[in-house]
């Protein structure tokens, strides 16, 4: 496995080697490893850098409804399409119920910061904005099949929900179960669209080339994710922030 594929002399057979392929990736690559999440999760951040992965990973959030309209836009198959509408339902919300969009400015908001500067997004990280871009790019100008398997880091996601709320209401002060709402409505949601896209990738990757190509955008996502820590522990652990980003206030 290279960082950017999942190189030669994997046996990519049938769909249960597919699947066995995925969970390693998820195992080996997935955001939870990274040490700022480390960080984040075990106490180890002040109020400042917690407000600035807040910030920036709303860009992400945020972005989610269009990269799965762009998703939605691939498909000739109404199935599909229904299939997948609900995740934009989810972030979005509609008149009568918020979505994780509203519940993530219900998390930056308990932290202290102004809700129209996060929906602003200009104090976020360069690398954040061209990370977050690409994924949208990547699920416009790849296969279907790519876009619907780029999601799979949903595998992967409720356990590290589970290990944020712990860890955050148990070290942090500034942090309640209130605003927390986002992870816990996660807990539910990501299981259940994880499953569909793993028995869509399973059903319809059919050659050992087309399961190279699911567990390539599996790893590209990993990338995604991971690159956005990469740059939050430089700017705000390590303390070499760009030009124009978010500045903490002084704890």
């Amino acid at each position: 496995m290279t960082a950017y594929s999942i190189g030669k002399g994997v046996s990519l057979n049938d769909a249960e080697e597919l699947e066995a392929a995925l969970h390693h990736i998820g195992e080996t690559r997935y955001h939870s490893l990274h040490p700022f999440h480390k960080l984040l999760h075990g106490g180890k951040l002040n109020k400042g850098q917690v407000q600035a992965w807040a910030l920036n990973r709303y860009f992400y959030q945020s972005t989610i409804p269009l990269k799965d309209a762009m998703v939605i836009s691939r498909f000739r198959d109404r199935a599909t399409r229904i299939e997948w509408r609900h995740r934009i339902e989810d972030h979005d919300g509609d008149a009568d119920s918020e979505g994780g969009i509203d519940r993530w400015l219900k998390l930056t908001e308990g932290l202290g910061l102004d809700s129209a500067y996060v929906e602003s997004t200009e104090g976020i990280l360069p690398a954040t904005r061209f990370a977050v871009e690409a994924y949208v790019h990547f699920c416009r100008d790849k296969s279907p099949l790519e876009a619907i398997a780029s999601s799979l880091t949903e595998l992967f996601a409720p356990n590290l929900h589970e290990e944020r709320i712990s860890g955050m209401l148990q070290h942090y002060d500034f942090v309640n179960p209130d605003i927390m709402s986002y992870f816990k409505r996660r807990l539910a949601q990501a299981p259940r669209d994880a499953n569909f896209a793993l028995a869509y990738v399973r059903e319809h990757a059919m050659t050992p080339e087309q399961r190279e190509q699911v567990c390539n955008a599996l790893i590209f996502k990993t990338n995604v994710l991971w690159v956005q820590l990469d740059a939050l522990y430089h700017a705000y652990v390590e303390g070499h922030i760009p030009p124009g980003a978010f500045v903490p206030e002084r704890n």
